[in-house]
């Protein structure tokens, strides 16, 4: 039915109150929006700057299908404008912004100027505004008039085109939770993979002809009935009030609100919102997925992930609230600044899925609002043998670098982003020698600390910082753990002036024992013309780097996969600095370039110990890479079983 159409329907003898009162909302036109406080559990509003919060027991409240819902909405507006409108119902928030609220908005100034002097077209205009824009685009007189001052025929919409469904999305999503979802589908798009979550959600990826692939979630929360949403948000008020708390406190707030069963995944949907982290719970659920993008301003940008290395968009929109509590979460659990003063934060976080985070946000002033990114940590179980089990490596790739390591090789590993390289750093911590004292230093801790203590290894964590608060930089950080203890170096990141104090360290020989460090870049050229170039280390101090081991991560058939893809040795030859490959990248593998078998290596022959040969370490990289195999075929490859084989290893090779 057409706009025009839809406006004649109307029955000039058919009033407000009637139409209210026939889904028991009346009371919201007897009291006037004036009275808000004095309206009937039926229909509450407040609000709260440019927003509108309606409270209402209606359960079919539908802006796009039903006109009374657009009608009590419009009735609020004759009193005060709005950018954007929550209804509430029963523990389900449904949220509507743009230009949906700038017509209802519109429409609520033009009621209050035309007033009493044409009743049928105040009617209209609360039920079916874009009905009353065609009208008044062929009429003449005082309606038009007002029409032009209301800003109603200054939207730009065009009746015969625009629709109440596309004005107002059905955006939806629990009362608390900081983020809602658009559960309808383009009919355009094509169905390509569907999953059930662990949070008992289900994604479904859809192609679309015009733009990039769709993630849906279809949230579990959504799921729930009128009487489990309440149970839910009555469980979160017991907890936020103290009345549950601990590492069950879900469970047990549940068991609060309800003296009956009930479904376990109350209290799953419950913890995700309470201890855990919301949305960002279902969505690194899903093992595929490595980063997850917030946009600023989040409440009208689509979240968006990568998913095995492609990126897509969801159907799910953090609230400008759930930015908020997780930029105070971040705050409180990293202790650092986060706000108009030091605008950009670093940290991670524990999800209750499992899955270890990266955070880094931004906010104002360097973006209006707030935005994130959200990246899974490396795993901290990785070895070597299990990189060789998921062809990471060969394994007399992981033999010569475990060789490489054990004997305190200064090396970096390279990459671009999301390559690998913190990973692959952390599995080389477990080649050091047992007995080896380790300084681990990173701004966001990463690397396998714990892991490594664990298996009983003699590892110093610090934690650095560049920003206003009580925190140590980089380059003093370094300084400080050159004082710690004789032991293996370890930097998470080579980025700024900690570089010049790192290379002359090396260089005067202040630590004889393994440096390793990542840093950004694609290759050992690049990364001398970084460290050279951009960070101001002299080549001759470069050229105290034994290896530069590069990583790559890139798309295939079968999705996207992380390689090590090339090892070069760093060659000083009087003021020349040059590298030579040992493995290099050939159908998805590194492989010898025969540099170490025909004895050209230096870097092996620096290896060799007082008594040692040059063939004695080609011996042990064999032997090693019997080893790496073993552990990789028979599945050993957690912490415990790696460094229990290793010990056993050279307890045998030493009888």
């Amino acid at each position: 039915m057409g706009a025009s159409a839809r406006l004649n329907a109307l029955s000039e003898h058919e009033t407000v109150e009637r139409v209210v009162t026939s889904v028991g909302l009346a009371s919201l036109l007897e009291s006037g929006p004036e009275t808000s406080n004095d309206v009937s559990d039926h229909v509450e509003h407040r609000f709260e700057d440019e927003r509108l919060i309606v409270e209402t027991s209606f359960e079919k409240w539908d802006l796009a299908a039903e006109e009374t819902c657009r009608e009590v909405i419009v009735s609020i507006l004759t009193a005060q404008d709005a950018t954007e409108l929550v209804v509430e119902t029963s523990g389900l928030r449904r949220y509507y912004s743009g230009v949906g609220i700038e017509l209802l908005s519109a429409a609520g100034r033009f009621v209050d100027q035309l007033g009493e002097t044409n009743e049928r077209l105040v009617t209209a205009a609360k039920r079916d505004p874009l009905a009353v824009i065609e009208e008044l685009e062929t009429r003449t007189g005082t309606a038009v008039n007002v029409g032009h001052e209301s800003g109603l025929l200054g939207l730009g919409l065009d009746p015969e085109t625009a629709s109440y469904e596309g004005l107002f999305p059905s955006l939806r999503g629990l009362s608390i939770a900081g983020s809602f979802c658009r559960p309808t589908i383009p009919e355009t798009a094509t169905l390509t993979d569907m999953q059930s979550l662990s949070t008992g959600s289900t994604v479904r990826v859809y192609e679309r002809p015009d733009g990039i692939p769709l993630y849906a979630l279809d949230l579990v929360d959504l799921g729930l009935t009128k009487t489990e949403r309440e149970q839910v948000v009555a469980g979160y008020e017991a907890i936020a009030n103290g009345k549950a708390s601990g590492s069950r406190s879900a469970s047990r707030a549940m068991n609060i609100v309800t003296t009956e069963t009930f479904d376990p995944k109350l209290t799953t949907v419950l913890r995700k919102h309470t201890r855990g982290y919301g949305i960002l719970e279902d969505l690194f659920s899903d093992s595929r997925v490595s980063d997850v993008y917030a946009t600023s301003p989040v409440s009208t940008n689509p979240l968006r992930v990568i998913v095995d290395g492609e990126l897509m968009a969801t159907n799910v929109q953090l609230t400008e609230r759930g930015a908020a509590s997780i930029a105070s979460r971040i705050r409180h659990q990293s202790g650092r600044a986060f706000s108009r003063a030091s605008p950009a934060v670093d940290s991670t976080a524990d999800l209750d899925c499992g899955t270890g985070i990266r955070m880094a946000g931004i906010t104002d002033p360097v973006t209006t609002g707030t935005a994130f990114a959200f990246r899974e940590k490396s795993d901290d179980k990785f070895t070597l043998p299990g990189l060789v089990a998921n062809e990471t490596m060969s394994a007399e790739v992981a033999a010569f670098l475990s060789v490489a390591i054990e004997k305190n090789a200064a090396a970096l590993v390279a990459g671009t982003r999301g390559a690998g390289k913190t990973t692959l750093l952390g599995t080389l911590l477990y080649e050091l020698a047992a007995d080896t004292r380790t300084v681990v230093i990173e701004d966001t801790p990463e690397l396998p600390v714990d892991s490594l203590q664990g298996v009983n290894r003699d590892v110093q964590a610090m934690r650095t910082g560049t920003g206003t608060g009580p925190e140590i930089s980089p380059a003093d950080a370094l300084r400080t753990a050159l004082r710690l203890g004789d032991g293996a170096l370890v930097v998470g990141e080579i980025r700024g002036e900690e570089a010049q104090v790192l290379y002359e360290a090396m260089r005067v020989g202040a630590n004889a024992n393994a440096v390793l460090g990542t840093i950004h870049g694609d290759g050992a050229e690049d990364i001398y013309e970084r460290v050279v170039s951009d960070l101001n280390v002299p080549p001759s101090s470069f050229g105290t780097t034994d290896l530069v081991i590069t990583c790559q991560a890139y798309q295939t058939e079968s999705g996207r996969i992380r390689r090590l893809s090339a090892i070069e040795e760093v060659i000083t030859s009087g003021e020349e600095i040059v590298f030579a490959p040992l493995y290099t990248m050939e159908n998805h593998t590194a492989v010898p370039t025969g540099r170490i078998d025909r004895g050209e290596s230096r870097f092996v022959n620096k290896l060799t110990d007082p008594g040692e040969s040059y063939s004695d370490i080609r011996n042990k990289i064999r032997e090693r890479t019997a080893l790496m195999e073993r552990l990789a075929t028979e599945e050993r490859t957690s912490p415990t079983e790696v460094t229990v084989a290793y010990a056993t290893h050279r307890l045998g090779a030493s009888r």
